[in-house]
């Protein structure tokens, strides 16, 4: 049997029999002279199938052996042939690729690959050998990515911690959604345990606190738990339904680059489902929602903004704080923590009444790198009252004395805020801080950050546009301020509400102020007419008197 491939030559391709019984004594195959070779299910089928030459000219072939019958071993060189169809004639580069795919095939005993996958392999111009495996790919991609230091931690954590204990061994080309299902059930499964065994080590640990110290047996009943704690799993963190939704979006910027290089024509992380993101709404410390959490010590949100009364006593508390202008300006003008502490005084305009965002303080682990904005919005300009101006002023004027007083060791930074030294602010040690000076302040607690949340429900009570508010934020669309800030102080949503109200001309209420108006009336004519009656009384009693 011969084969016409591509560039008009025939290349022989044949199925034959073969006997592998061997001579006892001489050790030789007996091939034709075995005498069972005539049996009908003694034999084994093979093939082999003559391949375009090498570049030298050299010869090679593909051949396979074992196959129970004529037709298993037929369908297999048929699939040979097809695939030394897939080169043109007038591609002599394909043509090698491809027969140096098949002669690999045969000399690895490695399976035949799919016509259709090695057509488009082929013209995609991508490796026609080989499979590459999920795990390949993420840590090829993250190689390639040109991105801060921080955002490459955050993919690394996610790829080494959930991507490739999960779906690492999966082929790339062959990666589909119900992987990615069994991936976020797993680590759903994974949660529960976690906090069984988190809830195990709390009541073990509780238990412990009420053993006396005191006397053999409860020192030996207490070294005994203290065993049991140390041999159970140390308290963990569950993967919250952020992590997953971060999780799926690095998988999903990850294989769209491989469809970009054309590894694959399918992004199955753009159509698994999990739990969305709840954010939760910022809430104002109320004097009804002071009073529970001074009861239960329990916080109604994890965001939680001051009113104005308690942000100004938060200012007042910390008047004498080296840090004070930071607290005030992120108070009134919502600079995140990161570009408060990267904010430099050729940035800050003190006579123009403004300052320009240009730049960060990130953190990467525990380091610090300077960074710009993550996005074009974060780069803004803000406007600045005069009380802030004021506060700045002074601010400059006692690190000035501050560099005089360290003289040669300053570290000239340019930051506005900096250590006593000049260096650099570390924002995680700026976060601790913060919740000191609130704790002993006696405030109901708030993180840093809805300081910057403060500053908004702050400009939007004062009915200031959305779109300035925004734009003072940093926020890229209104829609993330209207969304974040939905609940503001609650005198806003009483004049919003009466306002609203107003403009309505409703008949019943015309009615309703039409009656009210005449009980006044009747109310004023009566006090009148009372007062009248009074007077007339008093008169007639002083009349005899006299």
């Amino acid at each position: 049997m011969r084969h016409q491939p591509p560039g008009g030559r025939l290349f022989k391709g044949s199925t034959y029999r073969r006997c592998s019984c061997r001579d006892p004594k001489t050790g030789k195959e007996l091939g034709t002279s075995c005498p069972k070779r005539n049996s009908r299910n003694h034999c084994t089928y093979s093939i082999r199938q003559e391949l375009p030459p090498r570049e030298d000219g050299s010869r090679r072939s593909f051949a396979r052996g074992g196959y129970g019958s004529l037709k298993a071993a037929q369908a297999d060189l048929d699939h040979v042939r097809a695939l030394l169809g897939l080169a043109e004639v007038d591609d002599p580069e394909g043509i090698q690729l491809v027969a140096a795919m098949l002669a690999e095939v045969s000399g690895e005993k490695l399976p035949l690959p799919d016509v259709e996958e090695t057509r488009r392999r082929l013209r995609a111009g991508q490796d026609l050998i080989g499979s590459l495996a999920v795990a390949e790919w993420l840590d090829r991609w993250l190689a390639g990515k040109r991105i801060r230091k921080s955002g490459i931690s955050r993919y690394e954590t996610d790829v080494r911690v959930h991507l490739k204990p999960h779906i690492g061994h999966q082929r790339l080309d062959r990666l589909r959604v119900s992987h990615l299902s069994d991936m976020f059930t797993a680590i759903t499964d994974a949660n529960a345990e976690i906090l069984e065994q988190n809830a195990q080590r709390r009541a073990a640990v509780e238990e412990l606190a009420t053993v006396p110290w005191k006397g053999v047996a409860n020192r030996a009943r207490r070294k005994a738990m203290k065993a049991a704690i140390d041999a159970m799993p140390p308290f963990r963190r569950v993967t919250g339904p952020a992590t997953r939704q971060h999780i799926k979006a690095t998988l999903r910027a990850s294989l769209n680059d491989a469809i970009g290089q054309q590894l694959i024509t399918f992004n199955p992380a753009a159509h698994v489902e999990i739990d969305p993101v709840r954010k939760p709404k910022a809430l104002v410390w109320t004097d009804e929602r002071v009073a529970k959490w001074e009861q239960t010590g329990e916080k109604p949100s994890p965001v939680m903004v001051w009113t104005p009364e308690q942000t100004g006593a938060f200012l007042d508390f910390v008047a004498e704080d080296r840090l004070y202008a930071m607290w005030h300006l992120i108070s009134f003008r919502g600079l995140r923590r990161g570009e408060a502490c990267g904010q430099p005084w050729s940035e800050t305009n003190l006579d123009r009444h403004s300052l320009t965002v240009t730049g960060q303080l990130v953190q990467d682990g525990w380091e610090v790198e300077a960074s710009e904005p993550k996005t074009d919005s974060g780069f803004r300009v803000v406007a600045l009252d005069d009380d802030t101006v004021g506060v700045l002023e002074r601010h400059r004027k006692q690190q000035e004395a501050d560099r005089a007083e360290w003289g040669p060791a300053w570290v000239n930074t340019g930051l506005v805020f900096t250590q006593e030294d000049g260096s650099w602010l570390h924002p995680g040690k700026v976060t601790d801080l913060f919740e000191r000076l609130v704790a002993a302040s006696g405030l109901p607690p708030i993180r840093l950050h809805d300081l910057r949340h403060g500053a908004a429900t702050l400009m939007l009570a004062a009915d200031i546009d959305i779109k300035i508010v925004s734009d003072t934020l940093g926020h890229s669309d209104t829609r993330i301020t209207r969304d974040i800030y939905q609940s503001v102080l609650p005198h806003v949503g009483k004049s919003a509400a009466e306002a609203t109200a107003k403009l309505v001309p409703l008949q019943r209420k015309a009615e309703q102020e039409a009656q009210v108006r005449q009980a006044a009336e009747e109310a004023k004519k009566a006090a009148k007419a009372k007062a009248k009656r009074k007077k007339k009384a008093k008169a007639k009693k002083a009349a005899k008197k006299g």
